[in-house]
């Protein structure tokens, strides 16, 4: 009784079983049709992409070369002929300070500046004294500023030739001055003014000379200045005016020295920031504000012995 229905339950078995294979068989044949149909439906994916990329790179090498039309060139300035300067305690021999600041020779004081490539000053001070018959008091400064050249502000040089006529000007409206007389300068740098005046103080008179020159991107400024104290005699214009020439033209040959005698001066790009010195820069110390100062200097007599 038992065996029959085991046997048809064998039966119903393979009959699932059989049926199963069949299924996988029709399965698999439909697999080679579908991957046809995945690799044609690529291919022509790929044309279309690759059509419409070559469509891209074209309009991106259009528009390049549109944009390159419009580019304009890098500006240029012609480059600044010197580049350095040099020690400004340096710049005059030791003869020539002796002539200057007889007393003076080993007092020179250098100014300060954030840019010793830029700009620089030293001063030296001397008083001689001669006993019951006064004292001869003499103050020396030079300074030195060197511009650079920049896209935006133009070159060196002319930079340089604006703050040259701005010194000049300078000198020639000192507050106080008397008997002012400005005259060229032969034979120092490109261009140089020589400006004198007198100045009264309650110790005497003081006569100012100060001497601007430019040298290429570099303008050297020489104040120096004289007076005749408790009773010692005023000194000559003529006399202070020779010495000062004298002295600029060495300082000026010392900083054409410092660079080789001349620098580029060629045209360049100059897309950098300018570390420039500003063209509203001042010396270290004004032809008015010496003299002020020569009375403090002068008044001790102790400030002679240590001269």
């Amino acid at each position: 009784m038992h065996r029959p229905a085991q046997r048809d339950q064998r039966s119903r078995n393979t009959g699932v079983t059989t049926r199963r294979p069949h299924r996988a068989l029709a399965t698999l044949a439909a697999v080679p049709v579908l991957l046809l149909a995945a690799v044609g439906c690529s291919s022509d994916s790929g044309s279309d992409s690759g059509s419409g990329s070559g469509s891209t790179d074209n309009a991106a090498q259009k528009k390049g070369a549109g944009a390159g039309e419009t580019v304009s060139a890098s500006p240029t300035v012609q480059a600044a002929a010197y580049q350095k300067l040099p020690e400004p305690c340096a710049v005059l021999s030791t003869k020539t300070l002796k002539d200057l600041v007889p007393k003076g020779v080993k007092s020179g004081k250098e100014g300060s500046s954030n840019d010793t490539s830029t700009r620089g000053s030293c001063s030296w001070t001397s008083l001689v004294n001669n006993g019951v018959k006064g004292s001869q008091f003499r103050w020396l400064n030079v300074s030195l500023l060197r511009f650079e050249s920049t896209a935006s502000r133009g070159s060196g040089e002319e930079l340089a030739q604006a703050y040259y006529d701005s010194q000049v000007q300078d000198a020639e409206s000192s507050t106080g001055a008397k008997n002012t007389r400005s005259e060229p300068v032969a034979g120092a740098g490109d261009v140089a003014t020589s400006v004198r005046y007198d100045l009264k103080k309650k110790e005497g008179s003081f006569r100012q000379q100060t001497v601007v020159v430019r040298v290429e991107n570099v303008v050297v400024t020489l104040d120096y200045n004289g007076a005749g104290l408790a009773g010692e005699k005023t000194p000559s214009a003529d006399s202070l005016a020779k010495a000062a020439v004298k002295a600029v033209k060495e300082a000026v040959a010392k900083v054409s020295s410092e660079n080789g005698e001349g620098g580029a001066g060629t045209p360049a790009p100059t897309n950098s920031p300018s570390s420039s010195a500003s063209s509203s820069a001042k010396p270290s110390a004004s032809p008015s504000k010496a003299a002020s100062e020569a009375p403090s200097s002068s008044a001790s007599p102790s400030a002679s012995k240590k001269n």
